[in-house]
């Protein structure tokens, strides 16, 4: 039996304090963001160190560049003093590096628009960037030696991570670093979600750095499951197992490992890429069962060989429109972009684009956005007529994209 969802009493509760925390946060004015800020996008340029901030629609032109790792010496001679350390350092630069150290993962500005806080996964850490002088406010080492994915809550006051090596995720107060609280997952928790209903999803991807990527050692990838726990408590409310719901499904063939997923606007359906899986899923949250599948096209220059995916993705980065009719989709090991209509889950043009890692949606809701990891550029997608709109180049390896707010005046650290 599926585990229970909240009482209708208790969604309601959720719902009331997102909005109370929102009138808050606007002044009961119902503006976008608070006096003093624009909005702006933050890309993770993932081998280089830095965060560009690019404007949010428009041209997407880039507004700054900011260094994430100022503290990269202290952190090198910390690491190289520890053999321990210094193994997994050399392990995530071999593994999920490609070759490369990995010093930004994930990004999000206070809520006061004041400062960056950033996931680095080779450092094992979240620090906060005072984006003024690019000084270090706080840091964080996360338990293990990886950090990954990040979300903020509906308010902005608290930042989840995920530390995968741990199979931990932190919840840490935004603006001091202080843990308010965390959780266990299953193995190499991933990607992270809020929801309006005062939950917190983690979805864990277990081993995906290991060459035993064929189907019928799909078992030995360990513990892959999604974690939902209460957002104030961090008490676990609903474990799910997509094995259980694929296997129901007809798809016993496609891997348990959820990658980056979407929720509809009313948080009823789930849409989620699995790894090595061309198209992704749609999943109902109350009945408890995967309902439809989408199967997107093969790029016939990719390589067959699944060892050369990198980290087990075939397809990584999902987003959906704010009226949520339309999904967009990073093909990642099979260079393109689409935007696909829901309700018939027929896709668009295939936009050409290198190694696209990640999806997410403009400032004013017309765009997906995608990150072209390839060719170190944002690239940004129309969801009405699936075509590619703007483009702008970024630093090394972009992966994450994310909306922010940032004060009105700034153009960029001046110092750090």
């Amino acid at each position: 039996m599926p585990s229970p969802r909240p009482s209708g009493t208790r969604r309601f509760l959720g719902a009331l304090a997102t909005a109370l925390a929102l009138v808050a946060t606007t002044g009961g004015t119902g503006a976008a963001a608070p006096t003093g800020l624009r909005e702006v996008m933050f890309v993770g340029n993932n081998w280089d160190g830095t965060a560009d901030v690019i404007a949010s629609r428009g041209d997407f032109g880039r507004i700054a560049r900011v260094n994430v790792i100022p503290d990269k010496e202290e952190r090198l001679r910390e690491i190289y003093l520890n053999p321990v350390k210094l193994a997994f350092f050399l392990g995530v630069r071999t593994g999920p590096g490609e070759g490369h150290d990995q010093f930004v993962d994930d990004m999000y500005a206070t809520p006061d628009g004041s400062a960056m806080v950033v996931s680095r996964p080779s450092f094992a850490d979240v620090v906060s960037l005072d984006l003024r002088t690019g000084r270090i406010n706080w840091r964080f080492p996360v338990a293990g030696y990886r950090a990954d994915h990040m979300a903020v809550s509906p308010d902005g006051t608290r930042v989840a991570v995920s530390a995968s090596t741990a199979n931990t995720v932190h919840v840490l107060d935004i603006a001091t670093g202080r843990q308010v609280g965390s959780f266990k997952t299953g193995d190499k928790p991933h990607e992270n979600v809020f929801t309006s209903d005062g939950l917190l999803w983690n979805m864990s991807i277990g081993e995906v750095t290991t060459a035993l990527d064929a189907p019928w050692l799909d078992w030995t990838k360990g513990d892959r499951k999604i974690t939902v726990v209460d957002a104030r408590t961090f008490e676990t409310v609903r474990v799910i197992d997509m094995r259980d719901r694929l296997d129901a499904f007809g798809r016993g063939d496609l891997s348990d490992a959820v990658r980056p997923l979407v929720f509809t606007p009313d948080e009823k359906k789930i849409y989620f890429q699995v790894s090595f899986f061309n198209g992704f899923l749609e999943y109902d949250v109350e009945s408890d069962r995967i309902t439809r599948l989408k199967n997107l096209p093969g790029n016939p220059a990719t390589d067959p060989d699944r060892t050369t995916w990198v980290n087990d993705s075939r397809h990584h980065g999902l987003s959906i429109s704010p009226d949520g009719d339309k999904l967009c989709v990073a093909g990642t090991m099979d260079d393109y972009a689409t935007v696909v209509d829901r309700a018939t889950l027929r896709q668009g043009p295939l936009v050409p684009a290198s190694k696209p890692y990640w999806a997410t949606v403009s400032g004013d809701g017309k765009s997906c956005v995608i990150s072209e990891s390839g060719a170190d550029r944002v690239t940004a997608v129309d969801f009405a007529t699936g075509q590619r709109v703007a483009s702008v180049d970024v630093g090394d390896h972009p992966q994450r994209v994310r909306l922010a707010r940032v004060p009105a005046d700034w153009t960029g650290p001046t110092a750090g």
